[in-house]
């Protein structure tokens, strides 16, 4: 297992902030790794305080640049394909092409032990193209009332995915996110989805944590800007659960 979609069709449950920082902290791990930054909106990019360009991954999907033209060098071992407002176009040229992302990432895929795929919240094209070029799909669900509905929505797609564009796509786990201890609602959402899902949810849980949410905007990484925050803690613990689980499938 080496390519790692992070998809959810809802926003706001933590897709970016865990590709950003579930990379860094496998890069700590030794592991070289390529984020793939496939929303339009460019968080993932502008996180890790890199410019939206025109050259990254839409560029690269359209065929007119090369991976050493389109990949940034973010550290020693960790690389960015980013992303720029121009890849909203690709909800139109990708309509008819699920299986683009998959050959542009296939040639690149042995340089690097992971390449983690932050998808944009939604189910259109781009979404698509990350489920078939996945081989495992983490899922992040906020700790809120709606949880398991959002999940039971996004495996029907993967099911039908998997029948028909990419039987090899697998789920590497559920991620509970944005985890307050401090309410009963939280603890009765992880409840609740752990009797569900069963194994297939991490054990590490992601907290609520201010620093989490300061990080990007200084353009660093949770492991950077507040090490022995409770969110970085979190991700490391998630890193490492990540490793084991690729390392098992």
């Amino acid at each position: 297992m080496n390519r790692i979609g992070i998809v959810n069709q809802k926003g706001g449950v933590g897709k970016t902030t865990t590709a950003i920082n579930l990379a860094s902290y496998l890069v700590r791990a030794g592991q070289r790794v390529l984020l793939v930054d496939l929303d339009p909106q460019a968080n993932a990019t502008s996180g890790l305080n890199q410019q939206p360009t025109d050259d990254g991954i839409y560029s690269l999907l359209l065929g007119e640049s090369s991976p050493e033209q389109s990949v940034r060098e973010i550290a020693q071992g960790f690389h960015l394909l980013p992303a720029g407002a121009d890849l909203v176009g690709a909800n139109a040229e990708l309509t008819h092409q699920p299986h683009r992302l998959r050959e542009v990432l296939e040639p690149i895929s042995p340089v690097y032990d992971l390449i983690l795929i932050d998808a944009p919240p939604s189910l259109g094209p781009l979404t698509l193209n990350a489920l078939v070029a996945s081989e495992g799909l983490l899922v992040p669900v906020q700790a809120e009332y709606y949880a398991l509905e959002g999940i039971a929505g996004l495996m029907e797609t993967v099911d039908e995915v998997r029948g028909s564009l990419n039987p090899a796509l697998r789920l590497l786990g559920v991620l509970i996110t944005m985890f307050d201890s401090r309410t009963l609602l939280s603890q009765q959402v992880e409840s609740n989805i752990r009797s569900h899902l069963g194994e297939k949810v991490f054990w590490t849980v992601i907290p609520r944590n201010v620093r989490l949410a300061e990080a990007p905007s200084h353009g660093q990484a949770i492991g950077d800007y507040a090490p022995t925050s409770s969110g970085a803690h979190a991700y490391r613990r998630l890193a490492e659960e990540v490793m084991r689980r690729v390392q098992e499938a």
